[in-house]
């Protein structure tokens, strides 16, 4: 076994054996390190640049699920439509709209998370709670065929401190159970909350995550150094 799949198969045995499913984020790795992962089962992926998911989804192998994880630019939409299993990183109307315009060009629709900002590092991107019921009860949003939301995303802020984590993610928690229960009640694709990446995706999975993203975990450092 390589390395990429000895840590891979490490990040596996650390997950409930259900209910829990790892994104491995290939972003920055070359094709080969996802062809390692590949090989011993993995097939769901993680990306978060549109020049990087385009190439590497037109080259492997067309099982693999790749979800879009990064902030996705409008313009980069068309280009990711294609060939993306889900959006998680959905942060505003504008983006869901664009979404689904060129979903509905290709005759698909996308599945997509809803990016909630909880951390305390203002870098990062995401709707507040009320800006996202807002417009969920909007006629825009009623009009929207080709997109179908199956869930939320969200990043805790990057910290050691255990009790911060898990009030974050304890908050996007409660944030899916509002929108389940106000919005998506009788929608049993809503059931997604994918939050943890390799540094606190074990505290995550304890509020309730069925998404984790773990890149470094498998991958290496090294990579991550762009």
């Amino acid at each position: 076994m390589t390395e990429i799949q000895q840590n891979l198969q490490k990040v596996l045995q650390s997950l409930p054996n259900e209910g829990v499913r790892l994104v491995a984020v290939s972003k920055f790795n070359p094709m080969t390190a996802i062809e390692e992962a590949y090989a011993v089962g993995q097939r769901l992926f993680g990306e978060s640049h549109a020049q990087e998911l385009v190439p590497k989804a037109q080259a492997l192998p067309k099982d693999i699920q790749w979800h879009f994880i990064g902030h996705l630019q409008t313009n980069k939409v068309k280009q990711v439509v294609p060939y993306v299993s889900c959006i998680e990183s959905v942060d505003s109307d504008r983006l869901l709209a664009e979404i689904d315009k060129q979903a509905a060009k290709i005759g698909r629709v996308v599945d997509c998370l809803l990016q909630f900002h909880v951390a305390r590092e203002e870098t990062k991107f995401g709707f507040g709670f009320d800006e996202c019921c807002a417009m969920l009860q909007s006629e825009r949003f009623a009009s929207l065929r080709n997109v179908r939301i199956t869930g939320i995303m969200g990043m805790a802020s990057i910290t050691g401190d255990e009790t911060q984590l898990r009030s974050e993610f304890g908050r996007l928690k409660a944030y899916f159970d509002a929108l389940k229960t106000r919005f998506f009640a009788s929608e049993p694709a809503f059931c997604e909350l994918s939050m943890g990446m390799t540094h606190d995706y074990p505290i995550a999975v304890g509020e309730g995550a069925t998404l984790v993203r773990v890149g470094s975990g498998i991958f290496g450092e090294r990579m991550y150094q762009h």
